[in-house]
């Protein structure tokens, strides 16, 4: 059997950081990925090739095993049978392959090499020579991973999303009050198992959109308020933007620029509750534009009559 080098694979050295295999892979894996070379043997087999040696080197345990049967491979290749296979792990799990992106559609049901199979996949001897008995039967299938994007709306109201995955439609519900970066998993709903085992699992990476109008911390959204500058000084009502419409706030006498008012109950859902977070409404005040004569008139009396205020306090 042939040793495989998936350091030379990748293009890396030994010492490389767990960073710049990453970067090898992901530069490798789009410059042979199979729909930008459709109908390539070689750069199809060059794909696998790539994909599994990040499967191994990107998995710390994976690739101080894979490290020490390399120190060890010519000990192996004249022992044989009789090589003692304990200190790889043989024979004792089974391995999730775990592909970024699209990579679980591109490999279907081809698998990895012999020489993976044979030390990673659980097909490796364990000591003392002998196969191990069943494991082949029980291998799972691959898992998968896939994105969703939903608005700031769909997140505080919740919603649904229909995935098309190999034919078969997966209904996705969303509860009110996700947020962004949650990962969801969904079992059995990965690729089936060539082997007649259970099907892998489905991994779903909620992306949460930004919304121009709102800024959110956990559960709380914060907002602008826009409050002309007679309302602020006089005091009245201003209309806040929430995401269940135009709600009308009280703004205080001489209320200032920056004061920040908190709508109780008017931020997000707590996912897997009935508890929601506030809306914080920062005050803005608007200043007019094109004063008219009359406007400029009154607004100069205002500043005698305040500077002559100060004066007599003086």
């Amino acid at each position: 059997m042939e040793y495989k080098d998936y350091y030379k694979t990748l293009g890396v050295s030994k010492e490389a950081s767990q960073e710049e295999i990453k970067k090898a892979y992901r530069k490798l894996a789009v410059k042979y990925h199979p729909d930008k070379n459709p109908d390539d043997k070689s750069a199809e087999d060059r794909f696998k090739d790539i994909a599994e040696a990040y499967e191994v080197l990107k998995d710390p345990e994976k690739r101080k095993q894979y490290d020490t049967l390399g120190a060890n491979w010519k000990q192996y290749q004249h022992q044989g049978e009789d090589f003692d296979w304990s200190q790889f792990g043989g024979g004792k799990g089974r391995t999730h392959v775990h592909f970024e992106g699209d990579m679980g559609d591109m490999f279907g049901n081809s698998g990895f090499s012999d020489f993976f199979e044979q030390f990673f996949g659980g097909f490796g001897r364990p000591h003392g020579g002998r196969r191990a008995q069943g494991f082949h039967q029980n291998i799972p299938g691959q898992d998968l991973q896939t994105d969703i994007r939903i608005s700031l709306q769909e997140a505080y109201q919740g919603t649904t999303r229909m995935l098309n995955l190999n034919g078969n439609k997966i209904r996705i519900k969303l509860k009110p009050g996700i947020k962004d970066g949650k990962t969801l998993k969904i079992k059995g709903k990965g690729a089936p198992s060539v082997q007649g085992g259970a099907n892998g699992d489905l991994y779903l990476n909620v992306h949460v959109a930004n919304d121009t109008r709102f800024e959110r911390k956990e559960n709380d959204l914060y907002t602008d308020l826009q409050v002309d500058l007679y309302t602020a000084l006089l005091g009245g009502h201003a209309e806040v933007e929430t995401l269940t419409g135009k709600v009308k706030v009280k703004v205080v006498k001489g209320t200032e620029n920056g004061k920040v008012l908190r709508l109780k109950g008017l931020g997000m859902p707590v996912e897997g509750n009935h508890q929601t977070g506030n809306l914080y409404a920062k005050v803005q005040i608007r200043l007019p534009k094109k004063l008219s004569p009359e406007e400029e008139e009154l607004f100069t009396r205002l500043k005698e009559i305040r500077e002559n205020q100060h004066i007599h306090a003086a």
